[in-house]
Formats: structure tokens, C-alpha cells, sequence
């Protein structure tokens, strides 16, 4: 029967319960290695029957050289593990192994399974790959932000301008999350609907049939300027749209990405 000392050891090799611990150190004969082993062969079967539980808490994490930037977001059950160091640190881990291999595609095939067997077994949740990209850095000027609560980050790219411009415009897509870059991105039956709601609103308000497209122009330019980022007033400054800082910089938004858990 497997001691105190050694029940403890494996518990704090793998972050499983001090009973499941127990149990594997005797299917193992106290056979460490084997033990670990039997935990993450169980852990498998523990994640499968975890995987239908709703993950929606969950921890961003960036990491970058000088050359590329690593985006990962992590799922989980509860904001009790999405706050918890161990979590965090491992979020952050995962940044830093998808920097490393430089590859989106092949960090998810490798992430998905090395959460399966490791953070699953010693967290107990459902967790799961929720986001992962990888962007390169290479000619182009780009800023991250990942808000306080590390459950919103966004990315920027821009040609031209400096990395402080990018970094501040990524603070401002975590804050106001526009959903396009620029009026010419919204699908056209978007903005048809948007169109056929404001004639609506405006017949019932009784105004003059030979004033609608234009009133109809003026509420659909204020819907860019929520919708669009390059349209929207900068957070830190509401004198100043996007568009005219990034003017007054000389430069232009490539793109841009919001992970939100």
C-alpha cells in the first residue's frame, strides 16, 4: 500500500486528487512512472466526458520575438480556474510553445492533445483550445493588448507607423470590439437591413418622403462609426476617429484580431 509521502509526490507531479493518486500508485506497485502514466491514461477518458460541459470562462495570452507574435486562448468551465496562477501560467506556456513552433496548424494538433492529457487530468475542467494564432511581424508594425481580466486581447497590424500607435489602436479594438475594419468591409445586406430599418423608423415619424435618403445617409454614416474601427472615436481621445490618427501617423491598419472569452 502506497504511503502518504509518495501519494503526495505524484499529487504534486500532476495536480490530480490524493484518491486517484492512491488508486494509480497501486494499479502501478508504486511504480512512479507508471502511476503518472496511468493518471494521463485516464485523464483521456476524463476528458472526453468533460468535453461536453460548457467551457466559457477562459485566459488569453501573447507572446513575441522579434520576428512573430503568438495569440492563445484557452477555454474553461469556470472563472474560479480562469483565475487561478496555475492556469494562467499555463495559458502562457501554450503563447510561448505556438511562438516556438511558428505554426498555427501544428500547435493545435499538438495543443489539443497536450491538453487533453495534462491540463485536463490536473485541472479537472473542460478545457479547450479556444483560440490560436500567429502572426508575422516581418516589415509590418504590430501592437498587442491583453486586457487586465485576460479574457480580451487584440492584436493590430499596421504599414507604417510605430509599435506604440498599434498597441494603443489594440487597446482601443479590446475596449469598443468594432466588427469590421472599414465601411467598404460590410456585407451589403447588412447595410440593406440597416437601410430598411431607418426608412421604417423614419415613416413613422411622419418625415418628408423627398428628405429620407438623405436623413437615411447621415444614420447610416453614425452606424459606421460604431461598427467600423477605422470610423470609430479613439477611446483615449474623442476629438480624433481612427482614421485620422492613423493619418496623422502616415500609416494604415492591415488588419486586426479580437479573441474575446
Amino acid at each position: 500500500m502506497s504511503d502518504i509521502q509518495t501519494i503526495t509526490k505524484l499529487r504534486k507531479m500532476t495536480g490530480a486528487g490524493m484518491v486517484d493518486c492512491k488508486k494509480a500508485l497501486d494499479e502501478a506497485g508504486d511504480d512512479m512512472d507508471k502511476a503518472v502514466e496511468i493518471l494521463r491514461k485516464k485523464g483521456e477518458t476524463k476528458a472526453a466526458k468533460k468535453a461536453d460541459r460548457e467551457a466559457k470562462e477562459g485566459v488569453v495570452a501573447v507572446s513575441e520575438n522579434d520576428t512573430t507574435l503568438s495569440l492563445v486562448a484557452l477555454a474553461c468551465e469556470t472563472d474560479f480556474v480562469a483565475k487561478n496562477e496555475d492556469f494562467i501560467n499555463s495559458v502562457k506556456s501554450y503563447a510561448d510553445k505556438q511562438l516556438e513552433m511558428g505554426d498555427e496548424e501544428s500547435f493545435k494538433s499538438f495543443a489539443d492533445e497536450d491538453v487533453k492529457k495534462e491540463l485536463v487530468v490536473r485541472i479537472g475542467e473542460n478545457i479547450q483550445v479556444f483560440s490560436a494564432k500567429v502572426i508575422d511581424k516581418t516589415g509590418k508594425t504590430v501592437g498587442s493588448y491583453v486586457h487586465s481580466n485576460k479574457k480580451v486581447a487584440a492584436v493590430v497590424v499596421l504599414a507604417g507607423g510605430e509599435v506604440e500607435l498599434a498597441k494603443e489602436i489594440s487597446m482601443h479594438v479590446a475596449a469598443m470590439q468594432p466588427e469590421y475594419l472599414k465601411p467598404e468591409d460590410v456585407p451589403a445586406d447588412v447595410i440593406a437591413k440597416e437601410k430598411e430599418i431607418y426608412k421604417e423608423q423614419l415613416i413613422a415619424e411622419n418625415k418628408p418622403a423627398d428628405m429620407l435618403d438623405k436623413i437615411i445617409e447621415g444614420k447610416l454614416n453614425k452606424f459606421y462609426e460604431e461598427v467600423c474601427l477605422v470610423k470609430q472615436l479613439f477611446i483615449k481621445d474623442d476629438k480624433k476617429s481612427i482614421e485620422q490618427l492613423l493619418s496623422e501617423a502616415n500609416a494604415q491598419i492591415e488588419s486586426y484580431s479580437l479573441v474575446k472569452i
